[in-house]
């Protein structure tokens, strides 16, 4: 899932962001107060790195725990008249995945379909015992809501005005027991509200980097006492978009609008994974959501281009944007690269016609003029440290 929108904080960064007219999360003044970075993503005035710099903040996080201001992100809960298993069926509408099937304490990634088979969002959807809690991208929120309404006439579906926050890294299962216990009985996917000096948490056991961790809504009221708790343990640095980035990209994970869209289908993401096959043509809830036609083909014949790692043979990364050759012939095209401070080098994903997609295979990127080799490798770059 995205966590932002489709300008990438290097754009923000780079452009300067206009810093008038933007909304703010209850966390904005403790950025400031720790010497952040502003910048503008996704229509909030948000941190892009602290002093301690990205490369730093990036590391922390892989081997401490860093925490994030993920409060622009929309919260939203889905519920209908006769429970939750009627919500979670009439989602079913909407998205490829199996959410019928979903129990309650249990999260699942989702994919809002277009007709045409592209991806209009992909989110995150809980199952609790009254309602379907979900968590949808912070530039797509008004419209993923809107289509949700639309789409969901029989449920009730509001915005929640929560803070949001992820905690990720080794040490955030024992930062956060300390603060919340229960927090250690969690697996990956798990939800649960748990009581804690600063109200009720919303705990989800995931997040956006590759690390094991949570997501956490809390109250607005009580947003800065709780991340204020988590920065005095021992480990645990603030982490801005800068790192964020790159610890998703060593993960492998897509941001919408960069390298998923309305004009992308899963199966060309690599994101069939996440389409289960209850859902698939053999399964016994086939099809039935948008775009079914498309993606159950592509799924069953291939499509004719890949989301894959790439992997550039130099020092020099390679970006968004940067055109993707086999010999004379144009092939594809990076959707997010740069420098992976884990794996200490530059990393890239993007998407090559199906011919050229196998793992080893080496293609030209033109890097300013120049063709520099880039090689095909599988995703993700390093592997995930989730708690299973």
């Amino acid at each position: 899932m995205d966590r932002g929108g489709a300008r990438t904080w290097h754009e923000a960064w780079l452009n300067g962001g206009a810093m008038t007219d933007l909304m703010t999360t209850p966390l904005t003044p403790l950025h400031e107060e720790l010497g952040a970075r502003m910048t503008e993503f996704a229509g909030y005035r948000m941190p892009v790195q602290y002093p301690m710099g990205v490369m730093r903040e990036h590391v922390a996080c892989r081997t401490g725990a860093g925490l994030f201001d993920v409060s622009h992100m929309g919260q939203v809960t889905i519920a209908h008249p006769d429970g939750p298993d009627a919500a979670a069926r009439a989602l079913e509408a909407l998205v490829p995945q199996n959410v019928a099937g979903l129990k309650a304490g249990r999260q699942r990634y989702a994919l809002l379909t277009t007709e045409s088979g592209g991806i209009l969002d992909d989110l995150m959807v809980a199952r609790r015992d009254g309602d379907l809690f979900v968590v949808v991208n912070a530039a797509n929120a008004q419209a993923d809501i809107a289509h949700l309404r639309a789409g969901l006439p029989g449920c009730e579906v509001a915005r929640v005005d929560r803070a949001l926050v992820a905690l990720q890294g080794p040490r955030a299962e024992a930062v956060l027991e300390a603060i919340a216990p229960g927090a250690a009985e969690m697996s990956f996917m798990d939800v649960r509200a748990l009581p804690s000096d600063h109200g009720e948490l919303w705990v989800s056991r995931s997040g956006y980097t590759g690390e094991d961790g949570f997501e956490i809504s809390v109250a607005r009221e009580h947003a800065d006492g709780l991340a204020r708790a988590m920065l005095d343990a021992e480990g645990v640095e603030p982490v801005g978009l800068g790192a964020r980035d790159s610890l998703r990209l060593e993960a492998g994970l897509c941001l919408h609008g960069q390298d998923i869209d309305a004009g992308t289908s899963p199966v060309e993401a690599n994101l069939v994974w996440s389409i289960q096959k209850i859902r698939r043509s053999d399964g016994d809830r086939a099809g039935g959501f948008p775009g079914a036609g498309r993606i159950l083909r592509e799924i069953a014949d291939g499509p004719a281009r890949l989301r894959v790692g790439l992997l550039p043979q130099g020092r020099a990364p390679m970006r968004a944007g940067v055109e993707l050759f086999a010999g004379s012939r144009a092939v594809g095209r990076i959707t997010s690269g740069g420098f992976g401070p884990s794996i200490e080098r530059p990393l890239a994903m993007g998407y090559v016609d199906i011919d050229q997609a196998d793992v080893g295979t080496t293609l030209e990127g033109d890097l300013r003029g120049r063709r520099l080799p880039v090689r095909v490798v599988a995703l993700p770059f390093r592997a995930p440290t989730y708690r299973r």
